[in-house]
C-alpha cells in the first residue's frame, strides 16, 4: 500500500499532462485548422477538378478568367443573353431589329454566389431558371480554391473575388448599363450582404437563401462539438452587423427553410429584423413604419431544407425582386 499513492499521484500528474496537451492540440486545430471544416471545396469527391459546363444545359456562356488584386486566377462562368435560346420556355419581348448585345444590356445581370460546398458547376439547374425563364445575364462565382480557381479560401479572399466579379461587370461595355442582383445561398449569402454592404450603390438587389447571421454564433449548432471554442472562429462573417449599411432603398428577397438542417431558422428570422430596420422612420396617415419593410419581403418553407433542390425554390424565383 505504501508505494500505491505514489502510483496514484503519478498517473493523476500523467492523466493532467495528457489533457492539457490534448486540449491545447484541439483548440490549435480549432483555430488553425478551421478553415478546412468552413470551406470544404473538395466535396463532394472530384469538385476540385470536375466542374459541369453551361452548354451541358443549353446556355451560352464565356470561360472567364479575373486576376484579383493579389495575384489569383479565377475561373468562372459568364452567361450572357441572346434573343433566342435554344428551348426557351420563357415568353420575353425582344423587339424586332433588337440585336443580341442590344438585348443583354436590357436584361438584369445576377451574381451567383454559392455555398461551402461543391463547385458552380453544382449550381447550373438553378442558373438554368435565372437565365432560361427570367432571361437574365448571370455571373457565375467560383471563389478562390473552389472549382478550377487558383488560391487558398478564406473570408477576405472571398471579399477579394466578390470584388473581383463586381468590378469586371461594372466595366464591361454592356453589363454595366444593367441591373446588378445578389443571389447568395448559405455562406454565399453572407458574401453577398458584404459585398452590398461595401458597394450601396451598385447593387440593385439581393436575394438571400438560408444564411446565417455570424459563422462564430452558427457554429454550436453546426458543429456542436467545436461550441466551445467557437469564440477561436477567426472567420467571422457577421452579416447581422452589415445589414445597416444597405440601403433602404435596396430590395431584398429571404427565402428560409423551416427544416433546415445546418444554420437554424432564427438566424434568418434575426437577419429579418436586421432588414426590417433599415432606414429612418416615415409616418403616413397617422402611423409609423419603417422605409425597409417597403422593399422587402421573407418567405419561410415549411418543408424547406438546406442543400436539398426544392420546386419552391424555382417558383419563388420567377416572382422575385430581379422580374
Amino acid at each position: 500500500m505504501s508505494g500505491f499513492f505514489p502510483s496514484l499521484e503519478g498517473f493523476a500528474k500523467t492523466t493532467l499532462a495528457t489533457a492539457a496537451t490534448l486540449s491545447t492540440v484541439g483548440v490549435g486545430l480549432a483555430y488553425y485548422g478551421q478553415n478546412y471544416l468552413i470551406y470544404p471545396s473538395a466535396f463532394p469527391p472530384g469538385s476540385r477538378i470536375e466542374v459541369a459546363s453551361p452548354s451541358d444545359f443549353d446556355m451560352p456562356y464565356e470561360n472567364l478568367e479575373l486576376k484579383t488584386e493579389d495575384d489569383v486566377t479565377l475561373r468562372c462562368y459568364l452567361l450572357p443573353q441572346r434573343k433566342e435560346l435554344p428551348h426557351n420556355v420563357n415568353f420575353v419581348d425582344t423587339p424586332e431589329g433588337m440585336t443580341d448585345e442590344e438585348f443583354m444590356a436590357t436584361r438584369p445581370t445576377v451574381i451567383m454566389f454559392h455555398g461551402n460546398g461543391g463547385n458552380m458547376g453544382h449550381r447550373l439547374p438553378l442558373a438554368s431558371i435565372f437565365y432560361k425563364r427570367m432571361r437574365c445575364n448571370v455571373f457565375m462565382m467560383s471563389y478562390r480554391g473552389y472549382g478550377l480557381s487558383e488560391g487558398s479560401p478564406s473570408e477576405k479572399g472571398f471579399q477579394i473575388d466578390a470584388q473581383t466579379a463586381l468590378s469586371y461587370l461594372t466595366i464591361h461595355p454592356l453589363l454595366s448599363r444593367t441591373p446588378i442582383i445578389l443571389y447568395g445561398q448559405s455562406i454565399g449569402g453572407a458574401v453577398s450582404i458584404d459585398l452590398a454592404s461595401r458597394n450601396p450603390t451598385k447593387i440593385e438587389g439581393l436575394i438571400l437563401e438560408n444564411t446565417f447571421t455570424s459563422l462564430p454564433e452558427l457554429v454550436p449548432h453546426a458543429l456542436p462539438v467545436l461550441g466551445p471554442f467557437s469564440f477561436l472562429c477567426h472567420q467571422k462573417w457577421d452579416s447581422a452587423s452589415k445589414i445597416p449599411s444597405i440601403p433602404a432603398t435596396t430590395p431584398i428577397l429571404m427565402l428560409s427553410g423551416a427544416r433546415d438542417e445546418i444554420v437554424p431558422k432564427a438566424h434568418m428570422r434575426a437577419l429579418w429584423e436586421a432588414v426590417a430596420k433599415r432606414g429612418e422612420k416615415k409616418t403616413q396617415s397617422g402611423r409609423e413604419f419603417k422605409v425597409g419593410l417597403e422593399r422587402a419581403k421573407y418567405m419561410e418553407f415549411e418543408n424547406g431544407g438546406h442543400s436539398k433542390w426544392h420546386i419552391w425554390r424555382f417558383s419563388i424565383l420567377e416572382n422575385s425582386v430581379v422580374m
